[in-house]
């Protein structure tokens, strides 16, 4: 680092993005990616978008944000579209977390919620998992700070009922509850519908996973009017322009392929339960995931040394040194002949 460096970030640890490497071509299941291409129609949107990039992008997102509020069965007014799921994330953490409270997510997730807080100075909380890697949710009744649950949770796959993120709402209503939905297409059930009962929960999510837009880079958040008024006033102090002219026209046609999303989710769903008990016939434990992606150990050889393995013979699953988690590799459900290749290769590893 250099000597400018503000002393506040020096001890910062970034957050560690899966690979992407260029030195071979992989079966790439490390990252949650989605199989699927975008459509054709959305390849088109973007590049008649893309002849009119001498001008800024449309700060205010009308045309996506009244689509996304008739997706979701919502207001305009309920609605912000971010640069990624990650800014509306990171514009919680500005927006709703005094130090007084502060923030607290599980101690196993996604891997940014400790990033985010650091870099805004918010006191963050770790909540343990319980031993089989499911959130108590006693621990987070009546809690007093801002919650940051990502359901389905991620390494994990676990879903939270919406039973259940109700007691937490209901207990915590001097504070925002966020819910991470970016893989709630998977599985889970999306609690949208619990905005106009709670004033206090922000749900995010991401046409990164099951709309096959990662590279676009866009996400949105679903509140009460006053949630999102209050992320809006962040988002125009930072970057009014925040999403660009071309990814705005892939999200808007995106949302016209509705029926071809979710035949592509249930075929993910498909595929994710086949890799599931070919790896359970191979003697892996797995949980349940509920996300598109599995979360899988074996007795038989080490996390590191699968994923290490696997690398080598040309396929990309993530692993994480934590150490409840070491032995675990998260692999992402890909199309169903990438997946046999996986399950060969295991295999012959084993």
């Amino acid at each position: 680092m250099s000597k400018f460096l503000s002393e506040k970030l020096r001890a910062l640890t970034p957050y560690t993005p899966g690979e992407q490497p260029q030195d071979m071509k992989y079966i790439k299941l490390n990252t949650n990616e989605s199989p699927f291409a975008p459509e054709r129609n959305v390849v088109k949107a973007a590049a008649r978008a893309a002849k009119r990039l001498n001008l800024y992008s449309d700060p205010e997102c009308k045309k996506l944000v009244s689509r996304l509020a008739e997706t979701y069965g919502v207001k305009n007014e309920n609605i912000i579209v971010t640069n990624g799921s990650d800014e509306v994330l990171n514009f919680a953490f500005m927006a709703f977390c005094d130090s007084e409270n502060g923030a607290a997510a599980p101690d196993i997730s996604y891997g940014f919620y400790p990033v985010f807080a650091a870099v805004n100075g918010v006191p963050f909380t770790k909540i343990p998992l319980k031993d089989d890697f499911t959130i108590d949710i006693k621990d987070y009744l009546g809690l007093n700070k801002t919650i940051f649950i990502a359901n389905p949770n991620a390494p994990t796959g676990f879903a939270l009922t919406l039973d259940q993120i109700e007691q937490i709402l209901e207990s915590n209503k001097e504070t925002v509850v966020v819910i991470d939905e970016a893989y709630v297409d998977f599985g889970a059930s999306s609690a949208v519908k619990l905005i106009e009962k709670y004033d206090n929960l922000l749900v995010t999510m991401t046409f990164s996973k099951s709309r096959s837009l990662a590279g676009g880079r866009l996400g949105f958040g679903i509140a009460s009017k006053e949630i999102i008024r209050d992320l809006n006033t962040i988002r125009y102090s930072t970057n009014p322009y925040n999403v660009n002219s071309m990814t705005l026209a892939a999200g808007l046609a995106t949302l016209k392929n509705e029926k071809k999303v979710r035949k592509n989710c249930e075929t993910i769903i498909k595929n994710r339960e086949y890799t599931a008990n070919a790896l359970r016939n191979l003697g892996f434990y797995l949980t349940d995931s509920k996300a598109n992606f599995i979360f899988a150990k074996s007795d038989k050889i080490g996390g590191e040394e699968l994923y290490l393995k696997l690398k080598a013979r040309g396929v990309l699953v993530r692993h994480f040194k934590l150490p409840r988690i070491k032995d675990f590799v998260r692999i992402t459900i890909g199309t169903k002949k990438q997946m046999d290749i996986l399950i060969k290769t295991v295999e012959e590893i084993l």
